[in-house]
């Protein structure tokens, strides 16, 4: 049951940022994550949730909903719905500011070159094995 509420999420979200949803499915598949997870990083933050949503995010998050940070983080870290439509504006936004899908790819994981460029192969990779993405599709 939780598979079909994320796959309806999933899509609402991609419809809603208007970002493609096999980026998104390529995305939670390298995130790895699941619903009431919270993974520590060496920086004190923490990714949340099945898209790994970093800490990060929860202030201004916090602020827009107008809830306690703990609250934004509870919802963003539990609720299946919320995280996969944070995902999805956190890379609209990435898309507005770069202008590029394949970058905004890169600045969902890290704005550091070379661990943006790492990621998005993977998510490229995990595209591949899912039959989501053709040759012709990786210009970018």
């Amino acid at each position: 049951m939780l598979a079909k509420v994320i796959a309806s999420c999933l899509y609402l979200a991609s419809q809603t940022y208007q970002v493609p949803p096999e980026v998104m499915i390529g995305i939670m598949s390298v995130e790895g994550g699941r619903v009431g997870q919270a993974v520590a990083n060496t920086n004190g933050s923490y990714d949340l949730g099945p898209m790994q949503i970093n800490t990060i995010w929860i202030p201004e998050l916090a602020k827009y909903w107008k809830v306690s940070e703990g609250t934004a983080a509870k919802w963003v870290r539990d609720d299946p719905c919320t995280n996969l439509n944070v995902a999805a504006w956190i890379l609209r936004q990435h898309i507005n500011e770069t202008g590029s899908l394949s970058t905004a790819i890169a600045y969902y994981h890290s704005r550091t070159p070379h661990r943006g460029k790492s990621y998005k192969q993977k998510v490229v990779a995990a595209l591949r094995k899912k039959g989501l993405l053709r040759l012709k599709d990786e210009k970018e």
